[in-house]
């Protein structure tokens, strides 16, 4: 059965969806608010932490996914050149280092405007490419930073990647 099937669309309230597709999925999740929750969503390589806020003055979903980092001072200038390559290659979503907060986090905005309204499918589509891109960027990332790698390097094992499990 389609995720559409299982929730009506007509006037729920995003973050009415997410809530769903949380339980669906069998993620932990606190719904901070009517307009915001946050999850806690198990990849291959580790946790990540994920909020989707809506902004009914924008009327924006958004999607903020992270997860701790904490790179040697030394290795920042690399990393935002890394993060620079992770970027030209996304096509939906952004990725960015909050050194003051010390998380690598992935974000995306879906606009709404015009009473416009999101699907369980498009937000679960929004969800999973942010798992799947940090998944992705992961091992990049911590070759870059712990590995001494530089970004062109790093970021081969990103391109290179398979995908699915043997």
């Amino acid at each position: 059965m389609a995720l559409s099937e299982q929730i009506l669309e007509d006037d729920i309230h995003p973050i009415d969806i997410v809530e769903h597709l949380a339980e669906h999925h069998d993620w932990d999740f606190d719904r901070i608010g009517d307009d915001q929750i946050a999850m806690a969503v198990e990849g291959q390589w580790r946790t990540y932490s994920i909020t989707l806020a809506w902004s009914g003055h924008d009327e924006t979903l958004r999607l903020i996914c992270t997860f701790e980092m904490e790179p040697p001072e030394d290795r920042l200038g690399g990393l935002y050149e890394l993060i620079n390559e992770m970027n030209d290659q996304c096509w939906a979503g952004t990725f960015t280092y909050w050194g003051r907060q010390k998380l690598m986090v992935y974000r995306y905005g879906l606009v709404l405007s015009g009473g416009q309204v999101a699907g369980p499918e498009q937000i679960d589509t929004m969800i999973t490419a942010a798992v799947l891109g940090s998944e992705r960027y992961y091992p990049a990332i911590q070759l870059l930073v712990w590995g001494g790698r530089e970004p062109k390097d790093a970021m081969q094992v990103a391109i290179a990647e398979a995908y699915g499990r043997a």
